[in-house]
């Protein structure tokens, strides 16, 4: 979910190869070789996969592979058994790797009503974040996932949606443990200052509705050290929350998928109003000075005043109160 790539990213043919080792057992390269349909130096090629995922991978002559700690994968039963009764209003698919979740959302659209759909995949090889940024994940180690919701209040009443997606983040993040996280305007979830999750949204439809949301969320879950050297920002992931937990991110993201389908169904019918107070207490510099970069490189220093009845954040300069759209300018804190 990040600017910057370690690597090409996985293929779905390596991350099956994963998948298969998730058992901890060995596994002969031929009999991989074979299951998978590719040779045996295809096969050797694709295990290199596993050390840029920080996965310890062992070789024995006569054995095979094996993973010495493999992740638990996702898989969209063991996603829904986790989870409540919301999730049954939802359709849950799980894929190893795709071009962007968003992007296959989008494309169902065009031939069916997508409403309440989600998709999660180990990797993406063409992630995308907010402002033409790339997103990158790990495989085992990251959720990238998308949720399609329609409105028919249409997209002129969704400018708080990124901000009430926050919200329904940082409440099932705390119920799964991980309590300290915090908003940073528009779309960002951060932990001591470091980022841990980014949201991006995109709308479809008429302004005065109906209007579909595909709403897309990377989560860093357990980021190798070789990926916190390689980004370009302080990042940080689920593990260095809780050191030494074993995360099971089905359930993390069972838990997720829950509270998004409660905020947006009370969205749906309040709007951001009902969600102003909560995000405003959580946002990581609310009443801090901070600096708003706007498109044209030019910068507005000010005290994060919060936000408005729209989501669009609001800023003391001087005498001055500004107001701030999500699409026009990015904030910083100020140094």
């Amino acid at each position: 979910m990040h600017e910057k790539r370690m690597s090409p990213p996985m293929s779905a043919v390596g991350v099956g190869l994963l998948r298969k080792l998730a058992d901890g057992g060995f596994h002969s390269g031929e009999a991989l070789a074979a299951d998978l349909g590719v040779t045996r130096a295809r096969v050797s090629q694709l295990l290199q996969g596993a050390g840029t995922a920080g996965m310890a991978l062992e070789r024995v002559r006569g054995r095979g592979y094996r993973l010495v700690e493999p992740p638990r994968f996702l898989e969209a039963a063991s996603i829904r058994n986790a989870g409540g009764l919301a999730l049954d209003a939802l359709a849950i698919d799980v894929v190893d790797s795709i071009d962007s979740t968003n992007s296959e959302l989008l494309r169902r659209a065009t031939r069916a009503d997508i409403h309440g759909n989600a998709i999660a995949a180990e990797a993406q090889t063409a992630g995308r974040g907010r402002r033409g940024r790339a997103w990158s994940a790990v495989v085992g180690g990251s959720l990238s996932f998308s949720l399609a919701w329609r409105f028919e209040a249409g997209s002129s009443s969704l400018s708080g949606l990124s901000l009430a997606v926050g919200v329904a983040l940082a409440r099932a993040l705390e119920r799964a443990g991980f309590a300290g996280a915090e908003l940073k305007w528009p779309n960002d979830l951060m932990y001591r200052d470091c980022k841990l999750a980014g949201v991006l949204i995109e709308l479809s439809g008429d302004a005065q509705g109906p209007a579909l949301a595909v709403i897309g969320i990377g989560i860093n879950v357990h980021l190798p050290d070789a990926m916190h050297d390689s980004i370009g920002q302080p990042v940080c992931d689920l593990a260095s929350m809780q050191p030494g937990r074993s995360i099971d991110r089905n359930a993390v993201l069972a838990l997720i998928l829950e509270e998004l389908h409660s905020v947006l169904t009370q969205y749906a019918v309040e709007g951001f109003t009902s969600f102003r107070a909560e995000w405003e207490r959580r946002h990581s510099l609310h009443g801090k000075p901070a600096r708003v970069l706007q498109p044209d490189g030019s910068a507005i220093d000010g005290v994060v005043a919060g936000v408005d009845a729209q989501g669009a954040l609001l800023l003391d300069a001087g005498s001055n109160r500004l107001r701030c759209l999500s699409g026009d300018v990015s904030l910083r804190a100020a140094t």
